[in-house]
């Protein structure tokens, strides 16, 4: 059937701001179907409030409105614009959420809007847990035994009926939030009570459990036609237990026999037939590894997290393929590459995807995996072998492991490993491998862990070749196995002695180096040339190298705390620069979440891990004019030495310059030379001489190791026993890690991005943070242009930003933080010498496209070329807020107070003429419960009991509740309000923890005193509670003081008639 002609406006709902559950590869899918949808000649509006992806770029869609992801703001937008259709399955579960809505309330009728794709019948029969289940029934497809209930007490009747365990999964959640197993009552009755809380319509579903499954997924599509085919299956490595968002997964199945293959074929194919699907879909079954009994888990009716994995590991793109259909195109009508959309994909290579999790951050919380996610990214790499394959992804994740071997595991036990690997962790894998080199029979790992002996085998494999490469040190013949194998240089290098410049040296000396092999949806069946490729140790290369100038861009990597979406941003503009300044654009990139490693960005994607090693087996084959590494976030910038080392020529900001802004020695040189004021600081090497710089220096101090991301293992101590706590357990000092104490300086914190050409600099713009200094700028909320900042601060602040750019040697993009103190003096805290996190939000903020501008100046373009000749850009009318959201509620045991140590997970934008009712917006759009009645909960430590005081009283006078903790009461009780005392913890009472999980605080306001140990463990219960309870936190006095402005302009006054 030809596309639709009656259709002409079509609007598209983004996901909004990433938290763990919903990250980039909605962005992906929906960058892709506004792309594929205005190919077709449609006009596309878009409402997406994540400023920090490609997505929200004005030229994806024809209109972009950048509004908190509610009803009333959709609605408006809808009224306005009069969109002739929506398109719901491409934002995610919040899309599909708010489509849902829409319809219900009636908005989408009143407004003549038709709905695209997959009809709401069909959502409502995939995603009600109960229409779902009759569906099954009818069809002859097993279900679990299960029960919907929508009380406590219910609840347990049925876990008694069906018996333990079993799991809870609350309706129309996002990536298994509240969800879990109970074991017993007792563990059921608590998970209830937030489970009932956080779905939607207040349902959870009781079902039998049936950990130990095979999880097994199918990818299918379906269009109008009733054509449906599977585009790839993939296999969960962990059993069903382990969300799939957070399981080691591969592609192709490995371990299904040619039956269980069909027969679960048959069975999604059936499904998204009967639900009418149009679009892609994706099927998840349970399979015994003992019988050929099945259980259908779920059927997710969008776009999916899978489909972006299986998108990148088949090279179909089902987001765009998903839109076409949409618009009433049939899979034949709609072409890949060489051939027809209804062809089956065939895989000719192995495929895997390893989570990338944030337990490095957050040392306190509890790395046990379940049904609800907890990973911020993830890695793929593709191999000949399921071995090659499997080492690629580990040595991608940048969590310091470059092979299946941890050291964190040398000195346990075989019954300590034993026991440890029977629940899912994240490092369950490395574990696995330490128990076969010990020699313990793979059975027994079986039965702990009901991980399939087939994959058990490949690891013992690995293990076994790992001797043999020891036993022979220098031999080329055992390195050409254990390359073949997937072994990293860096692995081999430490057997043998050898540094990893040392073992390329080798290589290259013996000339053994991957060849490149291409994915292309047909298993080379038919010609086509896809430039998407893999590496592998074979004979035949297919990649065609050309004889145009090559400049080769280094991705980010996986997502994760401090490192986002956002330098994917400014990887994807560097691209479409390069082209269009006439270069060949090649991507080397390993997240398949994202953009960046989509093959139609670039000319050529190299999907690989970034290590000195792969890079440099690309540069090797393709050799490039130069490559790029300041806009792939911390970890380009820290492959620029060593690729430097090896001769790589690196264009922009070149390791003098990184050199410069990160060593500490070089940075306050430069700083001494030009004048400019930074707090006091002192690298120091071991435990005394900490203490001794930090006692002349004066407390509080703050402490970091040198070399951070996301501020990583940054704390604010305030006396000697805690700096010598924090020196002891946090960090490992020696000579090669030092650790800085700089001066803790209490004031306003401010942020600059500018480009720098080597003769002058632009500045697009100044952003102030809410919050003051000892907060992690990515968790502040952030607002351009400055609002309480005088004019000669400011031109300091340009002072120093223009001669710091030019004197450390950047060409291109820059972030700069400063401190401005009571005085109206301006510190220089750090310089970045890379594209930072801030950049998607001041370049939308001010309109400049910076990093398409940092990219032609790393070109070789000056700014006065570019037509750029102030120094300053001008400052828009409109205020920007830029609002940091938090996924708290997702990792059990993760501190939600805000600190040095960066914790949110994405950020949502807001603008408006008024700086208050921006901040409305951008809090909304968090997901933050912004109401304006309530009770509030305050405990406050001493030293800032003046400055809540207030506060609070802004509260009360908005007619709010007062409940706090027995100091914080009595003193407001002294002051004239009238405050309820809740017992602490320690005073053995645990009232407030029931108070809280009643429903009844609307916010929580504590601060703690930083020289005082015993008071934070009672502020971390209450704060915990908080957050599983769904009840907003605030531990910063200048973020209540923002809200209550909002809560101010949002709420109307009562008075008596003759109020003054």
């Amino acid at each position: 059937m030809p596309k639709r002609k009656d259709i002409r406006k079509v609007l598209v709902i983004g996901s909004g701001p990433i938290v763990i559950g919903q990250a980039a590869e909605f962005d992906y899918a929906g960058t892709q179907a506004c792309l594929a949808l205005r190919e077709e000649g449609y006009e596309v509006v878009l409402v997406n409030s994540n400023p920090a992806t490609i997505m929200t770029d004005t030229h994806i869609a024809d209109k972009v409105y950048m509004e908190p992801l509610t009803l009333e703001y959709v609605a408006k937008i809808i009224r306005y614009e009069r969109p002739d259709a929506i398109v719901p399955g491409l934002g995610g579960q919040t899309g599909l959420n708010l489509a849902v809505q829409l319809a219900k309330k009636g908005i989408l009728a009143e407004c003549q809007v038709e709905i695209l794709g997959t009809s709401f019948e069909s959502i409502e029969r995939a995603e009600d847990r109960e229409l779902f289940k009759e569906l099954c029934q009818s069809l002859g497809e097993p279900v679990l035994p299960s029960e919907v209930a929508t009380s406590i007490d219910e609840a347990a009747d049925i876990a008694r009926k069906i018996g333990y365990p079993v799991v809870l999964r609350p309706a129309f959640t996002l990536g298994g939030t509240g969800g879990g197993f109970a074991d017993d009552e007792a563990q059921l009755r608590e998970m209830m009570r937030n489970a009932l809380f956080l779905s939607p319509v207040h349902q959870v579903l009781v079902e039998k459990s049936i950990k130990g499954y095979k999880e097994i997924e199918y990818e299918v599509i379906r269009d109008s036609n009733d054509t449906a085919i599977a585009i790839c299956n993939m296999e969960n490595i962990d059993p069903v237990g382990v969300h799939t968002g957070d399981s080691i997964v591969v592609a192709p199945s490995q371990t299904l026999t040619n039956r269980e293959y069909q027969m679960l074929r048959d069975s999604a194919l059936k499904i998204i037939r009967e639900l009418k699907i149009e679009g892609g879909c994706n099927v998840q079954f349970a399979l015994d590894p003992l019988s050929f009994e099945y259980y259908l888990i779920e059927v997710n009716p969008r776009v999916s997290r899978s489909s972006a994995l299986a998108s990148k590991a088949s090279g179909y793109p089902i987001a765009r393929v998903s839109a076409k259909i949409a618009v009433g195109l049939t899979l034949d009508e709609i072409r890949i590459a060489n051939t027809p959309a209804s062809f089956e994909p065939t895989l000719d290579y192995v495929v895997t995807k390893i989570a990338r999790f944030p337990f490095d951050k957050f040392s306190d919380a509890s790395n046990q995996l379940g049904t609800q996610m907890k990973a911020t990214g993830e890695v793929m790499a593709v191999g000949r072998t399921v071995e090659e394959s499997l080492l690629k992804a580990v040595r991608s994740l940048e969590t310091g492991v470059c092979h299946i071997y941890h050291r964190k595991f040398d000195d346990w036990s075989t019954d300590r490993l034993l026991d440890y690997i029977r629940t899912g962790t994240d490092d369950r894998l490395y574990a696995i491998a330490q128990l076969i080199r010990c020699g313990i029979d793979l059975v027994l790992i079986y039965n702990n862990t009901k991980i399939d002996m087939f994959f058990l085998e490949k690891f013992k494999n690995i293990v076994e070749f790992e001797s043999v490469v020891r036993a022979h040190p220098h031999d080329i013949e055992t390195l050409c196995d254990a390359k073949r194998m997937g072994f990293s240089d860096k692995y081999v290098g430490q057997l043998w002695g050898l540094s990893e410049q040392e073992m390329f040296r080798l290589r290259e000396q013996h000339g053994l180096f991957p060849v490149y092999k291409m994915i292309d949806t047909c298993a080379s069946e038919f010609s086509s040339y896809v430039p998407y490729f893999y590496s592998t140790y074979e004979e035949e290369n297919e990649s065609a190298v050309s004889d145009k100038e090559k400049i080769v861009v280094l991705g980010s990597g996986p997502i994760r705390i401090g490192q986002g979406v956002e330098f994917d941003y400014s990887t994807v503009h560097a691209i479409w620069s390069i082209r269009e300044a006439g270069y060949e654009a090649i991507i080397v990139n390993n997240n398949p979440e994202t953009v960046s490693t989509d093959y139609t960005t670039s000319d050529k994607l190299y999907f690989e891990p970034l290590t000195v090693e792969d890079v440099m087996n690309v540069i090797h084959l393709e050799k490039p004019k130069a490559i790029v590494v300041s806009l792939g976030g911390q970890t380009a910038i820290n492959l620029a030495e060593p690729l430097a080392a090896l001769g790589v020529p690196i264009i922009g900001t070149d390791c003098e310059a990184i050199r410069n802004a990160e060593d500490r020695g070089c940075f306050e040189k430069i700083m001494e030379e030009l004048g400019i004021p930074q707090p006091e600081a002192e690298a120091v090497t071991d435990i005394e001489s900490g203490v001794r710089a930090a006692a002349r220096i004066g407390y509080p101090v703050l402490v970091r190791p040198s070399y951070v991301l996301g501020g990583r293992a940054m704390q604010i101590v305030s006396n000697e026993e805690s700096l010598r706590h924090y020196l002891r357990t946090a960090v490992e000092v020696n000579a090669d890690q030092p650790v800085l104490v700089d001066r803790y300086i209490m004031g306003k914190e401010l942020e600059v991005d500018a480009i720098c050409d080597g003769r002058e600099v632009f500045i697009p713009g100044i952003m102030e943070h809410v919050e003051r200094t000892g907060i992690h700028s990515g968790d502040s909320i952030s607002v351009y242009p400055t609002f309480s900042v005088s004019e000669s601060a400011k031109r300091k602040i340009v002072d120093y930003t223009v001669r710091l750019g030019l004197r450390i040697g950047i060409v291109g993009l820059y972030n700069i933080q400063f401190i401005l103190d009571g005085e109206d003096d301006v510190y220089v805290i750090e310089v970045n010498p890379r594209s930072s996190r801030t950049v998607p939000f001041l370049s939308k903020s001010t309109g400049v496209g910076m990093a398409h501008i940092a990219t032609q100046v790393i070109l070789g373009k000056s700014l006065r070329e570019l037509g750029i000749t102030e120094v300053c850009g001008p400052e828009k009318k409109r205020w920007y807020v830029k609002a940091p959201a938090f996924s708290f509620a997702k990792i059990r045991g993760m501190d939600s107070y805000l600190s040095p140590e960066m914790k949110s997970t994405g950020e949502a934008i807001g603008y408006d003429d008024k700086l208050t009712r921006a901040l409305y917006k951008a809090l909304q759009a968090t997901g933050m419960n912004v109401s304006n009645y309530g009770t509030i909960f305050v405990t406050i430590a001493d030293p800032d009991k003046e400055k809540a005081l207030p506060l609070v009283r802004r509260f009360y006078e908005l007619g709010f509740n007062v409940e706090a903790t027995t100091g914080t009461a009595e003193f407001l009780r002294g002051h004239g309000i009238r405050t309820r005392t809740r017992r602490k913890l320690s005073e053995g009472s645990s009232e407030i923890i029931d108070a809280l999980r009643q429903g009844h605080v609307s916010y929580v306001i504590n601060t703690i005193d930083i020289n005082q140990h015993d008071t934070r463990r009672d502020g971390y219960e209450i704060r915990r509670t908080a957050v599983e309870n769904n009840v907003t936190v605030f531990t910063a006095l200048e973020t209540v003081a923002v809200l209550l402005d909002v809560l101010e302009e949002i709420t109307l006054r009562v008075s008596t008639i003759d109020a003054e």
